[in-house]
């Protein structure tokens, strides 16, 4: 255990920072909730304007629940449980782990929430609507939020990995629970879904999701990530 908890240091210490205050700009802004929340409502409308609101409805709810049980599990049990330090708090590494505006988070990381709610809602997604832009998109999402919590010094990589994989769990769970729900009310299922009255209109495609809205939602990404590149080159902002 002692070597694979040293490894796991040595790890962290290869990929965390870098000495640029434009990259510490730039992950101080992926790694914050709310820049992802006009993507979040652009995936809402999406399945608004393309699934039965019925459907819809129970989306939201998994993709909530998926969220509850991350964030419980996480927080509420495996922190105040385990007791790990965060590298940022951790004496042993003190003046070796890169900080940002000496930003340190909470007291204990294992496992990491952020890995945990981004992969969930990854697995739920992707598993259900099966749209290769919107997987792939999504999946970089998780792994740029990630990845900003070892960059930033928060999270040790063994803490991401933990949580990346339990995020996948809750995710499959949450999909049978929605699947299941579904089901009950006689909705429409892949693999093949009929002509569905939308609460935004008709939609007839047999995949689900209009080939457009897919596209808009991987554009929609790129967008947000490039004005994140470009507010990282002002001094001072943020950070």
């Amino acid at each position: 255990m002692e070597e694979i908890i040293h490894f796991d240091q040595q790890l962290l210490l290869a990929l965390n920072g870098s000495g640029s205050p434009v990259l510490d700009r730039f992950f101080m802004m992926v790694t914050c909730t709310g820049t992802w929340i006009p993507l979040l409502l652009l995936l809402l409308y999406i399945i608004l304007k393309n699934r039965p609101w019925r459907e819809a409805l129970f989306f939201f709810i998994g993709m909530a629940l998926v969220v509850l049980i991350a964030d419980r599990f996480t927080s509420g049990f495996c922190k105040p449980t385990v007791h790990r330090f965060r590298p940022s708090h951790e004496p042993a590494l003190e003046g070796l782990v890169d900080l940002v505006g000496d930003y340190r988070g909470g007291l204990y990381g294992f496992i990491s929430s952020h890995a945990a709610n981004t992969f969930g809602l990854w697995t739920f997604i992707a598993l259900y609507l099966r749209r290769r832009g919107i997987t792939f998109t999504v999946l970089l999402w998780a792994c740029l939020s990630s990845y900003s919590r070892i960059y930033l010094g928060l999270h040790y990589p063994g803490d991401i990995l933990c949580g990346a994989l339990f995020g996948i769990c809750d995710g499959i769970l949450c999909l049978g629970i929605f699947l299941y729900a579904c089901q009950r009310i006689g909705l429409p299922l892949r693999p093949q879904w009929p002509v569905a009255p939308t609460a935004l209109g008709y939609n007839s495609n047999p995949e689900g999701i209009q080939s457009r809205d897919v596209r808009l939602f991987t554009v929609a990404f790129l967008i947000t990530l490039l004005v994140m590149i470009i507010l990282s080159f002002i001094p001072g902002l943020f950070v």
